[in-house]
């Protein structure tokens, strides 16, 4: 076996061709000449570009950062040993214990993908947003247009008090604002013990203990739990306000968030629910 044959580029191209358009939650095409996923979807998949893709796979481009190397995992649905192995192929060093993980099981995946167009989304152990769907994208706004790093809910809930006026106010409306405030810094400090090591998490700690008062007196009162939601308003610019149950389901082996709203069969909701995905998705 040569060392071509056990690169990166060779690697990603092998586990993209095994991976067929089904299995990654895309819709039958054209009939095509292979099984596996062309370029341009797994490019579409991971949010990289095409030509980026192209230059891993022909060995041009050897270094990608943590952040891609995690982006491709998921989109190609890689266990959680052949993401350690991508990572070492990449020359990075593989999330480990006490670390906060970004990956996204194939299984969780296949799960995700069977639920269609009902909003959904996964927050890591720190709340930063890894996966969404169109559905969520059309009521909730398109993530997309954030750095990573900025696509976290902790910061949207706790935004620095020197944020300049006009900046975009959120479209979801918590009807219990204090109690669900309190949840979420209950469950980041519960995080920051089981992720002690983690630099991403101290750091989202400590940009918002200095620039939140209200995180900073919530933080300091030291509760811990969990976080789950009930029923939220969602303020949609081209359909108005839609209220949505919001049911929160962990992960429990890498503290992985998996958020769904969905309205009561047959409500109003239900149908300005419906709205939103034929409004497509608004930034």
């Amino acid at each position: 076996m040569t060392s071509d044959e056990t690169s990166l580029g060779s690697t990603i191209r092998a586990w993209r061709d095994r991976l067929a358009p089904s299995a990654a939650g895309l819709p039958a095409g054209r009939v095509r000449r292979a099984a596996g996923l062309r370029r341009e979807e797994l490019a579409d998949l991971a949010g990289v570009s095409v030509d980026y893709v192209v230059r891993l796979e022909q060995g041009r481009a050897t270094t990608p950062s943590a952040q891609v190397a995690g982006a491709l995992a998921r989109a190609l649905r890689l266990t959680r040993a052949e993401r350690d192995h991508l990572y070492r192929l990449a020359g990075l060093q593989a999330p480990g214990d006490g670390l906060i993980s970004d990956h996204i099981p194939p299984g969780t995946q296949r799960v995700l993908a069977r639920l269609g167009d009902i909003p959904v989304s996964v927050y890591a152990a720190d709340y930063r947003l890894i996966w969404w769907n169109r559905g969520w994208a059309a009521l909730i706004g398109d993530p997309s247009v954030l750095a990573p790093q900025d696509r976290n809910l902790v910061l949207s809930r706790f935004p620095a008090e020197a944020t300049p006026d006009g900046a975009a106010e959120s479209r979801v409306i918590v009807k219990d604002t204090d109690a669900s405030d309190r949840a979420i810094v209950a469950d980041l400090r519960r995080a920051s013990a089981r992720y002690p090591a983690d630099p991403r998490l101290a750091g989202l700690i400590r940009r918002t203990l200095a620039g939140n008062a209200r995180f900073a007196a919530l933080w300091q009162a030291g509760d811990v739990g969990t976080h789950a939601e009930d029923r939220k308003i969602i303020r949609h610019p081209a359909v108005g306000e839609i209220t949505l149950d919001c049911d929160v389901l962990t992960y429990a082996d890498t503290d992985l968030k998996i958020v769904i709203y969905t309205a009561a069969p047959g409500s109003e909701d239900e149908a300005k629910l419906e709205l939103t995905r034929v409004a497509g998705v608004v930034e």
